[in-house]
């Protein structure tokens, strides 16, 4: 399914009746090969505007998969960059890829985003795509554990996709599978969260403000625009006070 070295139909049902993080050892092999890895035109747009914000000493990839966005996190930081995810597969396939052309060589940590083992450790944390991964109540302590995981002054950067009008198929698409999952959470254990539609930008504003972050909000215009003029996505920078 998605290209001839991606997973079948029957693998990803399978990975859909598994657990998170069982699902995401099994599809592992095949990620890089499926459209949930985040696309390089996000990761190189958040390159770019993180380029003149640093450099930076120490960086973190919270939940880095298999790792795409360590090419971006690298060059960035002089000293140490660390992948953190809870997915042994995951992992192994990030620890088993070519390491980025510059910046320190990855050190890879298995760990949950809502358990993490630093404390000031780090001056930049970034994240790509995993955010649906998290229940809405789930947002206030993820955000304690990044502020935490940051030296004073230190950012947590992500980039954020701009809601799909209501007559765009995106977003029916969006809502469809959303409401695909839930159906599914109530009907078989253990659940598999994986939602499109609960990371709205107002609401993870105010719980990284309560989290103790000054925010903003950057439009990446490498992403492009919508035909209205606004901006496809934009990059969120939390700085911890």
């Amino acid at each position: 399914m998605f290209s001839p070295e991606g997973p079948t139909v029957r693998e990803l049902a399978v990975q859909a009746l598994s657990s998170v993080d069982r699902g995401y050892d099994l599809l592992a092999p095949a990620f890089d090969h499926t459209p949930f890895r985040t696309p390089d035109r996000f990761l190189d747009a958040t390159a770019a505007a993180l380029a003149p914000l640093g450099p930076f000493d120490a960086g973190l990839d919270l939940c880095c998969g298999t790792g795409a966005g360590l090419r971006v996190l690298a060059p960035l930081c002089r000293k140490r960059v660390t992948g953190v995810d809870f997915s042994a597969g995951m992992l192994a396939q990030a620890a088993a890829a070519p390491p980025p052309a510059e910046g320190p060589r990855p050190e890879f940590v298995r760990a949950d985003a809502r358990a993490l083992p630093f404390d000031q450790a780090f001056d930049l944390v970034v994240s790509f795509g995993a955010f649906g991964h998290f229940l809405p109540a789930e947002r206030p302590g993820l955000f304690r554990q990044v502020h935490r995981a940051l030296r004073p002054g230190g950012l947590f950067a992500f980039p954020v996709g701009a809601p799909p009008p209501v007559t765009s198929p995106w977003y029916w698409a969006m809502a469809g599978f959303d409401g695909a999952m839930r159906v599914r959470n109530a009907l078989w254990r253990p659940p598999f969260v994986m939602y499109y539609r609960t990371f709205p930008y107002s609401g993870v504003r105010a719980d990284l403000a309560a989290a103790g972050f000054d925010v903003a909000l950057d439009a990446l215009d490498e992403v492009g625009r919508r035909s209205d003029g606004s901006p496809r996505a934009g990059l969120v920078l939390a700085r911890r006070a």
